[in-house]
C-alpha cells in the first residue's frame, strides 16, 4: 500500500448535510476524534495524501494542505489508491491483496485501488473488495459521532508516547500515566480526572489555574486553557478556550476565552465566540434533532447537537444558541439575542444584510497575524473563491453593508 500515491475524492456536491463547510474546505481537512479525516486515511494506508478531488473547494488553501484538484482535469495513474472524504478510516492498516479493486465498509464503496498501469476513470461498483474499519459520516453533524467513536482510543493511543512529568500541586483523579503532557506549561491546581479516558496535552500548550480537563481530552500545539470544566473535546492548533466544553471538536485557530457553555458543537477555523455565547445541545422534547439549513429539513437521528459554526463566523456578547443551529461561514451573528436557526454565509447580524468581500477581507488581514499566521496571496484567493462561492449558494440577493 505505503508505493502507491493517496487522493482523496470531495463529494462533487456536497449539499446541506454539510454545512457550515460544503464550498469552504474539503470535508477531509476536517477532524473526526484528535485526526483530520486526510490524516487518518494517510494512517490507514502508510502514505501521505497526494492531492484532494474536490471541485466545491477549488483553489482551497490553508497552508498545510494538499493540492486541490478539479476531478475534470486530474489524471491519476496507478498505482493508487482514492479514499472517500466522507469516510473516516480508523486508523487500522489496510491490507489489500493484488486483485483488489475496491475499499468497502458495511457493504459501501468507501475507496478505490489503482493498479500500476491503469488509469482512474471515477468511483466504481465493481470488483473485488476488502473491508475497512472506520465510520461513514453522513453530514458535519457525524464529527459528533466520530468524537464519540475515535477519541478515546485516539487519546489512549499518544498515551505511549514519552511524557514530561507533571509539577507539582497537579491534581490527578485516575491513573497519572493517562495525563500526557509534551512540553505544556501546566498551572498548580489544575485537575485531570482521567477515569473514563486520557488527557493529551500538546506542545507549547498552556493549562491555567482554574481548569478541571476530564478525559478524554486533547489540547492541540499552542493552544491554551483558561479554566472552566471542560470533557470529551478536542480542540484543534491555537485555540484560546474558557467555560464550560462538552463533546467539542474545535478544528483550530478558534477562540472562546470567555464563560458560557458550548456543548455537542463543531467550531471551524478562526471562530470568535463573544463573551458568555451559549449552545444548547438537548431539546426539551429529548427527541431527535433536526437542522434547518436554507429551508432544507435535515434529520441527525441524534438526541445531542449543540451548533455547527463554519469558519471566520463570529458571535456578540451572550448569543442564545438553541438546539441544532447552524451559523454558516463569515457570519456575524448579533442584533438579537436567539439567532434563528440557520444563520447564511457571511451574514451582518440577522436583519438579511451581507458583508462585503472586501469588508470580510479586511477583518481576515487583522484577525490571521493575532495568531502569526501570513495572508499568503493563495490563501487570500481561496478566501476570495469561497466568498464568491457563498454569494452563488444565496437564493435572493440581500443587501449588502460595509
Amino acid at each position: 500500500m505505503s508505493a502507491a500515491a493517496l487522493y482523496l475524492l470531495e463529494p462533487e456536491s456536497p449539499g446541506t448535510a454539510w454545512a457550515p463547510f460544503a464550498g469552504v474546505r474539503p470535508l477531509c481537512e476536517l477532524r473526526a476524534g484528535i485526526w483530520r479525516i486526510r490524516e487518518r486515511w494517510e494512517a490507514a494506508t502508510g502514505t501521505d495524501v497526494a492531492g484532494i478531488i474536490g471541485d466545491h473547494v477549488a483553489a482551497f488553501d490553508d497552508g498545510d494542505t494538499p493540492p486541490v484538484h478539479s476531478a475534470r482535469t486530474l489524471s491519476i495513474e496507478g498505482p493508487a489508491i482514492i479514499g472517500a472524504s466522507w469516510f473516516a478510516p480508523s486508523g487500522a492498516a489496510v491490507t489489500t491483496p493484488t486483485s483488489t479493486h475496491r475499499l468497502t465498509h458495511a457493504g459501501t464503496t468507501v475507496g478505490w485501488i489503482v493498479p500500476a498501469g491503469e488509469r482512474w476513470t471515477g468511483p466504481s461498483e465493481t470488483g473485488p473488495a476488502v473491508d475497512i474499519d472506520g465510520l461513514i459520516l453522513r453530514g458535519t453533524f457525524d464529527l459528533l459521532t466520530a468524537l464519540e467513536r475515535f477519541l478515546a482510543a485516539d487519546c489512549a493511543d499518544l498515551g505511549a508516547a514519552p511524557a514530561d512529568k507533571l509539577p507539582e500541586g497537579s491534581i490527578v483523579l485516575g491513573d497519572p500515566a493517562a495525563v500526557v503532557c509534551c512540553g505544556a506549561a501546566i498551572e498548580p491546581g489544575v485537575v485531570f480526572d482521567v477515569r473514563h479516558g486520557a488527557v493529551v496535552i500538546e506542545r507549547n500548550a498552556e493549562v491555567r489555574h482554574g481548569t478541571r480537563l476530564e478525559g478524554p481530552v486533547y489540547v492541540g500545539p499552542g493552544s491554551k486553557v483558561l479554566g472552566g470544566f471542560i470533557r470529551n473535546s478536542v480542540f484543534g492548533p491555537e485555540c484560546r478556550v474558557r467555560g464550560e466544553i462538552a463533546s467539542s471538536v474545535f478544528l483550530g485557530y478558534a477562540n472562546k476565552v470567555h464563560d458560557g457553555f458550548v456543548g455537542h458543537s463543531v467550531i471551524g477555523c478562526w471562530v470568535n465566540l463573544g463573551a458568555g455565547t451559549t449552545t444548547s445541545n438537548l431539546k426539551n422534547t429529548y427527541g431527535p434533532v433536526r437542522l434547518d439549513v436554507a429551508g432544507e429539513r435535515i434529520e441527525t437521528e441524534r438526541l445531542n447537537v449543540g451548533t455547527l459554526f463554519g469558519d471566520h463566523a463570529k458571535t456578540a456578547i451572550g448569543t442564545m444558541l438553541g438546539t441544532g443551529t447552524v451559523v454558516a461561514a463569515g457570519a456575524n451573528v448579533f442584533g438579537t439575542l436567539t439567532p434563528p436557526k440557520y444563520v447564511p454565509p457571511f451574514a451582518w447580524g440577522c436583519d438579511g444584510d451581507t458583508m462585503t468581500e472586501a469588508g470580510f477581507l479586511r477583518v481576515v488581514e487583522r484577525v490571521l497575524p493575532r495568531r502569526s499566521v501570513t495572508l499568503t496571496p493563495e490563501r487570500r484567493e481561496s478566501l476570495r473563491r469561497t466568498f464568491e462561492r457563498a454569494q452563488h449558494q444565496q437564493r435572493s440577493e440581500q443587501p449588502t453593508r460595509r
